[in-house]
């Protein structure tokens, strides 16, 4: 490894064939102090990220009112839960921060997160939290009895500090059930009595939570669901014996290496056996739900109860084109299929059930007719119902009045990049109508009341950051701000130099891409810039969507003030909103037909607009971005002159088995379309400068790729730059400065082999 110092930053690279590449101290140029310093400021400071806090927040009342946390004041560190009247705006305090002082301490819990009882009577606190993996965390949880102030802390004397996981409230709220150590349990709220339901938990085995790929694939947060009458628990139970364990290694923390496994199955191996049971919440012995085929070898992505003795499970074959709607007896285990979905591609994952008619439908999402549409199916399977006709996507259902015969939903009929809010009558008859103000650019996001008399409103551009407010449905009334984020938006604006272009771009065989563009504040038409696009381009992402980038969005726009002309392009495949075929035209070769297109999105660009230099471009992208970036500079080396991939997939056989083989198949099946996808495969292919970046602790995307990927350029005799961050997860966020040093990296290495500003056009 040859160490160098850049700029004044020390930066660990690997220069395979050193003697064979060009000199960095010969190409080595400055980066621009205000650069550098607006970089500081973006990732080292407050500065643009002083938002203003609303919520956790909470419908409570049917909708009549809310719950926030709000600072206490008076009280270090403290929070209020507080509640407000949703029509008139009436404040008071449910819980004070001086409440949730535990005894024989002197500072309050820090609420991260709350539930309060259906009755209001007991408040449930989540605090002291710890990552697990990506989103999941263990920590404390205690319950506050309003009405005597009695503050406990819920796990019983044995319970570890941070251990708790995924704490619920019964429906009448007189117990919480959590998972501890792989196992669940019930405390009773009034005395404190614990009861274990399941044994066997340990490493392998886990009940009521889930394996690493169901948390990070199918987005599973817990694995349990309370009966409706409070009297069964539904669980999942993992059995991961066989599934391949994979070592994360921590060389920093400790005088030896540290082992960390990973149960975590790679494309075609094996995965977990995945059980359903019922317990008595009680205690007693489980039922197990008798659903047909090899456990190992289909998927049960979601489960809840559809009513009191029966449970609606969603079951999914491996190859996940068929998704099987399917009741199980809870008493039983006897299930019965009431609804298929099939797709030739893939078919994704539906969230959780709307039931309507007092439990005799409920509402579905399919393209089975092309667009992604929703649909009233009656609880025997007999009758199916288009509810959102028209050619038009539906991304998410929002709310349902029932009672006045309205389905609320996002979508964006006529502009990809945006979203926003419509409603239509579910009877299916009508057309869609829409909710959002048509005058409301960028895009919408609704936490719709029970009674969806209310919502809680965001909205927010690629120029503007987020702001949050009280609307009336279906009028779109605006009753009162709770956040404006005026201190931000007046940061940003100072960086913010001109407005974003939208564009649209031929890419090949008639299809047309949606782009943005960000040029430099003091843009001159009469020369020309480089380029550098900013890419995801696979089917878990959209880059070209109107709504708030944060920080990076922030550097973008520092970069093209530098000299730059940034943009991005969203190829097929990607999840926006233009029908199924959009999206499932990739099917089996996730990032061939993607690069082909952004390729020919920048030689159409840079062919209509003389002021893009077709000979400075640089791409650049993290995740399936970073493995996009590997395919762009793999594959066109005549189109790209500089790539920056961070944490990327470069052989596709490496990655879990849900994700890939949701896109690409399974490799026994066609082992040729994986060698043709994967960009390890066609290294040979680089021509110009290219970094490479990666946590060695990403349990994600693992570390593993990019040294194979490392070890192929050598082999082939190819200059590049490597950059190793120990221990960091795949957002490679972790520790003091890493961020910052990420982005200043990136900012370096583009400022050194591309540097900024427009050319005299010949």
């Amino acid at each position: 490894m040859t160490k160098r110092s850049i700029s004044g930053w020390p930066l660990a690279i690997i220069l395979a064939l050193a003697s064979r590449a060009p000199s960095l101290s010969a190409q080595r140029l400055e980066v621009p102090a205000a650069l550098t310093e607006q970089v500081r400021k973006i990732f080292g400071s407050a500065e643009y990220a002083a938002t203003e806090r609303f919520g956790p927040a909470r419908w409570i009342e049917g909708g009549a009112a809310y719950a926030t946390v709000e600072r206490a004041g008076g009280v270090a560190g403290g929070a209020d839960i507080v509640r407000y009247t949703s029509a008139t705006g009436d404040r008071s305090v449910l819980v004070s921060a001086e409440s949730l002082v535990p005894r024989g301490r002197t500072a309050p819990l820090v609420v991260e997160d709350y539930r309060l009882s259906a009755d209001g009577s007991a408040l449930l606190i989540f605090t002291n939290s710890q990552r697990v993996w990506r989103s999941n965390t263990r920590g404390d949880y205690w319950v506050l009895h309003r009405a005597s102030g009695r503050l406990e802390q819920l796990g019983g004397p044995d319970a570890p500090p941070s251990s708790l996981m995924y704490a619920k409230f019964s429906p009448a709220g007189d117990r919480v059930a959590y998972v501890r150590g792989g196992d669940l349990y019930v405390e009773s709220v009034s005395t404190g009595q614990v009861i274990r339901l399941t044994t066997g938990g340990d490493s392998l085995h886990v009940n009521g939570m889930t394996d690493w790929v169901y948390e990070e694939e199918f987005g599973l947060q817990d694995g349990f669901r309370w009966s409706p009458d409070g009297s069964r628990i539904a669980y999942w139970h993992f059995d991961m014996t066989g599934v391949g364990t994979f070592s994360l290694i921590n060389d920093t923390d400790s005088l030896y290496p540290r082992i960390i496994p990973i149960q975590y199955p790679k494309v075609g191996t094996t995965n977990s056996a995945v059980r359903i049971g019922v317990v008595p919440a009680a205690g007693g012995p489980t039922a197990w739900a008798d659903l047909p085929g090899d456990p190992r070898q289909h998927y049960v992505p979601r489960v809840e109860w559809a009513g009191a003795d029966d449970l609606a499970l969603q079951q999914m074959n491996r190859l996940q084109n068929t998704n099987r709607v399917t009741f199980v007896d809870a008493s039983t285990g006897v299930a019965r299929v009431v609804h298929t979905d099939t797709d030739s591609a893939w078919v994704d994952v539906v969230g959780e059930l709307t039931w309507l008619a007092g439990g005799k439908e409920f509402l579905w999402v399919s393209e089975r007719d092309g667009w992604r549409h929703a649909y009233r199916i009656a609880r025997d399977g007999s009758r199916v119902t288009l509810v959102t006709a028209g050619e038009y996507d539906l991304l998410s259902i929002e709310g349902v009045d029932e009672k006045g015969g309205w389905l609320y939903f996002i979508a964006s009929p006529n502009n990809p990049t945006r979203r926003s809010l419509y409603r239509t009558r579910l009877d299916g008859k009508g057309v869609a109508e829409r909710v959002t103000p048509p005058d409301n650019g960028g895009s919408h996001r609704y936490d719709i009341s029970p009674d969806a008399r209310w919502a809680f409103h965001t909205y927010s551009s690629l120029d503007s950051p987020p702001r949050v407010e009280l609307v009336t449905l279906p009028t779109h009334r605006r009753v009162r701000s709770l956040t404006e984020n005026a201190a931000q938006r007046a940061a940003v604006a100072k960086v913010i130099g001109r407005p974003t272009e939208y564009f649209k771009v031929p890419i090949g065989g008639g299809v047309i891409a949606d782009g943005w563009m960000i040029k430099p504040r003091d843009f001159d038409s009469t020369r020309s810039y480089p380029m550098l696009v900013y890419v995801y381009g696979e089917p878990a992402g959209q880059t070209v969507t109107d709504s708030w980038g944060g920080a990076q969005g922030l550097w973008h726009r520092a970069l093209a003030d530098q000299g730059y002309v940034v943009v991005s392009f969203d190829n097929e495949g990607t999840p926006a909103p233009r029908g199924r075929a959009w999206r499932k035209v990739v099917y089996g070769q996730i990032g061939v037909r993607s690069s082909a297109q952004q390729a020919e999105a920048v030689r159409q660009l840079t062919q209509r607009h003389r002021y893009l230099d077709p000979k400075r471009v640089a791409i650049w992208g993290w995740s399936g971005g970073g493995s996009s970036t590997l395919q762009a500079m793999f594959r066109y080396p005549d189109v790209y002159q500089v790539g920056m991939s961070v944490a990327p997939v470069p052989d596709q056989l490496l990655y879990d088995t849900i994700y890939q083989e949701r896109y690409m198949g399974l490799p026994s099946a066609s082992p040729g379309s994986f060698a043709k996808a994967s960009p390890i495969n066609f290294a040979e292919g680089l021509a110009g400068r290219l970094l490479l970046v990666h946590g060695s602790g990403d349990d994600n995307v693992h570390y593993q790729g990019t040294e194979r990927l490392v070890n192929r350029l050598v082999s082939l005799g190819k200059p590049f730059d490597f950059m190793a961050y120990p221990n960091r997860s795949h957002c490679i966020c972790e520790e003091q400065g890493t961020t910052l040093h990420v982005y200043s990296l990136l900012t370096r290495y583009l400022a050194e082999h591309l540097p900024a500003g427009g050319r005299p056009i010949p």
